[in-house]
């Protein structure tokens, strides 16, 4: 079997892939189509002191699945019309309606970040040491400086702002700052 990428409706990547997985079933195709993956990750946000977690998609608007190809390289029509017919799926990526199967080294990076454990998710912060901020919420809000140090376990930015004529220290939350 090889990989292919399916265009699919934005936001509707996980709807897609179970009702490809439930159809498959159904119709008795799972000799022609493998598995169907959507890689996420977790991410943690911190807001007002509160932690949430979320699933980001790492490849929006795509889902991926494995699928026996005819021996001319193209989608067996049973399994086309499958496809074609559930809810959300645009197209494959290819030319001329001929699906493009995923090269090795695309197949075992996707598949990495599918098999990857969960490990305890991180917060992403855009920001570095060095980078000009402005703060764009709280007691501060409009005031410009620079990064200091981030806290990624907290979500907290030490921020330098100029108070006054003098030089000021702050801890904010990252979500509070936005780059110049």
């Amino acid at each position: 079997m090889q990989w292919y990428v399916l265009r699919v409706a934005a936001n509707k990547e996980m709807q897609v892939r179970d009702a490809l997985l439930r159809r498959v079933q159904e119709a008795g195709l799972g000799h022609i189509i493998g598995r169907i993956e959507v890689p996420t990750e977790q991410i943690k946000r911190v807001k007002g002191g509160k932690q949430t977690i979320l699933r980001r998609k790492l490849y929006p608007g795509y889902v991926f699945m494995e699928m026996e190809p005819t021996p001319e390289g193209k989608v067996p029509e049973e399994a086309w019309y499958l496809i074609k017919s559930t809810s959300g799926v645009a197209d494959f990526i290819g030319t001329e309606g001929i699906p493009t199967p995923m090269r090795d080294t695309e197949v075992a990076k996707m598949l990495a970040e599918v098999s990857r454990p969960e490990e305890a998710p991180s917060i992403k912060v855009e920001f570095k040491k060095g980078d000009a901020i402005k703060i764009r919420e709280g007691a501060f809000e409009n005031f410009e400086g620079v990064v200091d140090s981030i806290d990624t376990e907290r979500g907290i930015v030490k921020v330098i702002v100029t108070v006054f004529g003098r030089s000021t220290p702050l801890d904010i939350e990252y979500w509070q700052i936005e780059k110049i």
